[in-house]
């Protein structure tokens, strides 16, 4: 290997064939045995790229030029790059065929990190959207400044570089007016004494950081703006007031103070400014109070989905306690509350909390309760206290996975089932390993392509104790 490593090296042009798509979506092609990843490729893909790194058994390189594309690539070649396609790293691919590949990605990782034969498991076809850009109900968008003119955009694969692509695939329609009409008033105190500073943070100065927008199914927004600190801060309020004023859509507007040095986009002081304090959304007839921070899925209607087949798994509870570890805004718990005796919320954010409370009590649900914590200190303890009326837990967890005592506590106290919904197929195939040395069979998977255009997907599992 170490003879092919000081065979290629970092700018040298070589032609390649892509072979496969592995986990994290780039494409896998061999020159002479030797593994090169390339991001943005289709297999069948014959190329020319430029090698941009080289490690002991694998280099990585980016297409220069497509030669002769595979057969599901879509047809402009004329985009090659994660710039080219909004920082969608499957926008180079078929619809049809970014779900085959996400499905195969998913056997792969159950495969390896769990160490799961597939063939004892029933695992569904992935569940594809209807809708297939600009689904995002939620973006957030670093400010920076190119050429003299203040933008905002996205950060390059693996660096903090920014850039700002000229078509939109993921977030919604209504999203990008408003950024764009909050950048025209900005961009108009450009050359003058008010000009507006953007944050740079190396040198950990300036004032803008980050737009963030969400929005609801009618196209409602809420609007909040990310700053350093507060010495632009009377002016930007007077921008945002003549925006709201002018935009009917507009119907929320928040400024969020940050001080501290972290990957969070939120600051430590998130101040309402203007209009309602939370939008409203519907799912299953129950209406969802969303604040800035509160946990909600991007793809309303992929997550309709997402909770339908949890709840499928879940089956007839109607006796029993079921606990939702995660809750967020409460939409899993209170979709169940029909169907069980009752739904018990655990979740960290204390406005997630506030807001599942409010549209429990607004929406007449009198069988669920919500506890504020984090789920491997308080599941414990609400285990014990249901003791054995807990039928089934589902989690919901970030992309970390679910903690160790956490598992440990359902594997205690013998819970009969576990629906366990992920976002990153690692940490699932992880824990569920984990589950299924203590006693759990896992017996279904399904896949819903939540976000289509990236290689990320959502999965539902169900794990019974044997």
């Amino acid at each position: 290997m170490d003879i092919n490593k000081k065979k290629y090296k970092i700018g040298e042009k070589l032609g390649i064939k892509i072979e496969k798509i592995v986990f994290g979506g780039e494409g896998l092609g061999r020159i002479d045995g030797f593994t090169i990843f390339v991001p943005m490729s289709v297999p069948g893909d014959v190329l020319e790229i430029e090698i941009i790194s080289v490690k002991k058994s694998y280099a990585r390189g980016l297409i220069t030029k497509i030669i002769k594309p595979g057969k599901n690539r879509i047809d402009d070649i004329s985009k090659v790059s994660f710039e080219d396609f909004d920082g969608c790293d499957f926008g180079m691919l078929k619809y049809e065929k970014q779900l085959e590949y996400k499905n195969e990605m998913l056997k792969e990782v159950l495969e390896k990190i769990g160490e799961i034969n597939i063939e004892n498991i029933e695992l569904e076809s992935i569940i594809g959207s209807d809708i297939k850009t600009n689904y995002r109900n939620k973006t957030a968008e670093p400010v920076f400044k190119k050429d003299g003119k203040i933008m905002t955009g996205f950060y390059s694969k693996k660096s903090h570089d920014t850039f700002s692509a000229s078509e939109s695939l993921l977030k919604s329609k209504i999203a990008e007016d408003i950024i764009n009409k909050f950048l025209k008033e900005i961009n108009s105190f450009s050359g003058t004494k008010n000009e507006f500073k953007v944050y740079n943070e190396i040198t950990n100065t300036g004032f803008l950081k980050h737009v963030i927008v969400r929005n609801n199914e009618k196209n409602e927004v809420m609007l909040i703006i990310t700053v350093s600190k507060k010495s632009q801060y009377k002016q930007l309020v007077k921008v945002l007031e003549k925006l709201y004023e002018e935009n009917e859509s507009l119907k929320s507007v928040y400024i969020s103070v940050k001080k501290e040095a972290n990957n969070v986009i939120l600051g430590e002081e998130t101040r309402h400014l203007l209009g309602n304090e939370y939008l409203e959304e519907e799912i299953e007839e129950i209406r969802f109070k969303i604040y800035p921070d509160s946990f909600f899925q991007i793809n309303k209607s992929q997550a309709i989905k997402l909770y339908d087949k949890a709840i499928e798994f879940l089956g007839e509870s109607v006796h029993k306690t079921v606990i939702d570890a995660f809750s967020g805004t409460g939409t899993i718990a209170m979709a169940l509350s029909s169907k069980v005796k009752k739904a018990i919320g655990i979740e960290s954010v204390e406005s997630s909390v506030i807001a599942a409370n409010q549209t429990a009590e607004e929406n007449n649900i009198k069988n669920v309760e919500f506890i504020k914590g984090k789920v491997e200190r308080v599941l414990p303890d609400v285990l014990k206290k249901e003791g054995n009326s807990v039928e089934a837990i589902i989690f919901d967890p970030p992309r970390r996975g679910i903690d160790e005592k956490a598992l440990k506590s359902s594997v205690k106290n013998k819970i009969p089932k576990i629906v366990y919904i992920s976002c990153n197929p690692s940490t699932f195939a992880r824990d569920c390993k984990l589950l299924m040395e203590n006693g759990y069979t896992l017996k279904k998977v399904s896949a819903v392509d939540m976000f289509p255009q990236v290689n990320h997907i959502e999965i539902v599992g169900l794990l019974e104790r044997k």
